[in-house]
């Protein structure tokens, strides 16, 4: 009688894992590594998108509070040099809020009371170039006075047949004058209490986060926190350049051809304006050529385009990449695109906050994956406000 030794049943190979391993032996080890990146960005995207969505659905409040964060930025120096000269917090906070809503309100004042001043001047030159435009028309296409009114009353009917869309147009605008309404004061209130309390704010943020990560969210908030400030302090400098630029211009036209009675108010706007990504450009060099146009020429409205053209392209694709590049350590090419972006996703405000966020982030992640959180301990936000 044969014996058949019976083999413990913990050493006979099971299908499912040879199965396994002869898929694994199977498949290259760049799809490998191909694999594993995939379902990792797949799920980082997906995390992406639900953060993006849960953003639009809080619009309303993210936004402001995403505005506050840019005005701290922008007066938490200010404050800190008034505590140094022994300012109470309280005091250096009022001061320097008002102060700024003071100046930017004295701003919009002189451009409007400039242009209120002058209102009846821009009227008349105004009709003046209206019957000189006519009269170019006559001469150059053979298109009368009448002709050239029968187009505008086209055009009026036009607007009339849409009226609809309009009403509910001047509708939605009134709702969006609640809501600005709304998101001024909760901005304003954000403000406040962040120049109050920012130090204890992030404390809280962090001591979300698990005890081993709080060293990492700690330093990389510093970190993050310093590439905003600079990317305030480089917008600045950056709408300055561009408002001398187009101001300089339209005293150069008035210097050489006339009079030109809103150079400040034109140089003001565009200051002002440059704070608004892609339409507040838009819109001030437009007020610039216009003026010109009324009060000197075509001629002149064409060389004020050009130099309208000149210093947004000069702000566009140098000052912008180059300098704002360089002071928040992201590549020019990045910003750029960034900026494209966030005006193709979310309009203006997308186009305000695309580079401020991406060099935040770029920064916080960087900072992160270096592991320098390990080694030295960084101070965490009330301490880099205070210094």
């Amino acid at each position: 009688m044969f014996y058949r030794e019976r083999r413990p049943i913990e050493t006979i190979p099971q299908l499912p894992a040879i199965r396994d391993e002869v898929i694994d032996r199977a498949v290259p080890a760049g799809m490998k590594i191909a694999g594993a990146w995939s379902w990792r960005i797949l799920a980082v995207v997906a995390v992406a998108v639900v953060f993006g969505l849960v953003i639009v659905q809080l619009r309303e409040i993210v936004i402001p509070f995403m505005i506050a964060i840019l005005i701290s930025a922008l007066l938490v120096p200010i404050v800190q040099l008034l505590q140094r000269h022994r300012w109470p917090k309280a005091i250096a906070v009022v001061v320097a809020l008002v102060g700024t809503i003071a100046i930017v309100s004295a701003l919009i004042y002189l451009v409007v009371s400039q242009i209120r001043a002058g209102s009846a001047d821009i009227q008349e030159r105004s009709m003046v170039a209206y019957a000189d435009f006519q009269d170019w028309l006559n001469t150059n296409f053979g298109i009368d006075a009448q002709e050239f009114n029968g187009y505008l009353d086209t055009a009026f009917a036009s607007v009339q047949s849409n009226s609809n869309a309009l009403w509910s147009g001047a509708l939605s605008v009134g709702l969006t004058a609640g809501h600005f309404l709304t998101g001024l004061l909760l901005t304003l209130f954000a403000t406040i209490f962040l120049l109050a309390d920012g130090g204890g704010i992030w404390r809280w943020v962090v001591r979300l986060f698990p005890r081993k990560a709080r060293p990492a969210v700690d330093g990389s908030g510093h970190a993050g926190w310093i590439t905003l400030t600079t990317f305030v302090r480089v917008q600045i400098l950056v709408a300055a350049i561009d408002a001398v630029g187009i101001g300089l211009g339209a005293f150069i036209l008035g210097l050489f051809y006339g009079g030109f009675p809103l150079v400040i108010p034109i140089t003001i706007a565009v200051f002002l304006g440059s704070f608004i990504p892609v339409v507040g450009a838009v819109l001030t060099g437009a007020i610039a050529i216009l003026v010109a146009l009324v009060y000197l020429g075509p001629i002149q409205a064409l060389i004020m385009l050009g130099i309208v053209l000149l210093v947004q392209q000069v702000e566009g694709h140098i000052l912008q990449p180059l300098v704002m590049g360089a002071a928040v350590k992201v590549h020019p090419l990045a910003v750029v695109f960034a900026v494209a972006a966030g005006a193709g996703v979310a309009g203006i405000i997308g186009a305000l906050f695309a580079v401020p966020l991406v060099a935040t982030l770029n920064v916080m992640v960087t900072y992160i994956a270096s592991g320098k959180w390990r080694e030295t301990r960084r101070p965490n936000l009330k301490e880099a406000i205070e210094q």
